[in-house]
């Protein structure tokens, strides 16, 4: 399939500080396309830029051939392109099903005005996003007392609600067990069976081998190196600048070996 999303040259810098540098990498309808670093390489800083949250220094993204780096959250979400974050968030005191519907009328597209009473397809929208994540049972139960995994299930319900074609993952299996990353890795199958692409950032390099068709690693917010995971994996650029001894044993396990991390 085609090309869906691109950054070109993009550079994100705070003052004397630059996050993300010159980083050019495009992602195909379908795929899922994860993107790995150690801790302050630039991964949320370029989601933030992506989904208008914080604007590009320099440089271009492009959604569907438009370029979006200078509109407002509000509208890329509404274009298609939705995320959730690596601290779970919800509007805690409301329901699983409120958390869905806010999505469903707030972030599709035509969507976006305020209301006072949900749309029969927002409702629609918001139970579809539910049953897809396995949640529906819970639409009745308030957000703040729901465990770890299911607040996670929560946020890519909500962000599934709004009808995306891109759907940005931050640290989706991070401070779960080992079942829960699991059944966790099924549902970001899910949702990409279901026609949507995905970008994710991780850290657990089992479920990026699990899930991604291209691993791409950053530090200090430049491309180390990109492409197939095991390949990636096996690059001695990464092994020295972000996986050390730990990647040695994961290239091991890319080539047959056994993994239980």
């Amino acid at each position: 399939m085609g090309t869906i999303f691109e950054c070109q040259n993009a550079t994100k810098a705070y003052g004397g500080l630059t996050a993300v540098k010159d980083l050019s990498f495009s992602v195909n309808q379908g795929d899922i396309f994860a993107i790995a670093g150690p801790n302050g390489a630039g991964k949320t800083t370029l989601f933030d830029t992506i989904t208008g949250v914080s604007a590009l220094t320099s440089g271009s993204i492009r959604f569907e051939g438009q370029e979006i780096q200078r509109l407002h959250p509000d509208r890329i979400c509404r274009l298609g392109i939705s995320r959730t974050f690596q601290t779970t968030t919800g509007f805690d005191t409301q329901t699983v099903l409120t958390n869905a519907l806010v999505g469903a009328t707030l972030g599709r597209k035509g969507t976006g005005r305020p209301t006072v009473r949900f749309s029969d397809e927002a409702v629609e929208a918001a139970l579809d996003a539910l049953e897809l994540c396995g949640m529906l049972h819970l639409q009745g139960q308030q957000t703040g007392k729901l465990p770890v995994f299911d607040r996670k299930r929560l946020m890519v319900a909500t962000a599934m609600a709004t009808q995306p074609k891109l759907l940005l993952l931050d640290e989706p299996v991070g401070g779960l067990n080992r079942a829960e990353r699991d059944a966790m890795v099924d549902l970001i199958r899910k949702v990409q069976q279901s026609g949507v692409t995905v970008l994710l950032i991780e850290h657990i390099m089992k479920a990026v081998q699990a899930l991604a068709n291209r691993l791409l690693i950053l530090h200090h917010g430049q491309k180390v190196a990109e492409g197939p995971p095991a390949e990636v994996l096996r690059d001695e650029r990464v092994i020295e600048v972000y996986l050390g001894r730990a990647a040695r044993h994961t290239a091991a396990v890319a080539g047959g070996g056994h993994d239980d991390a």
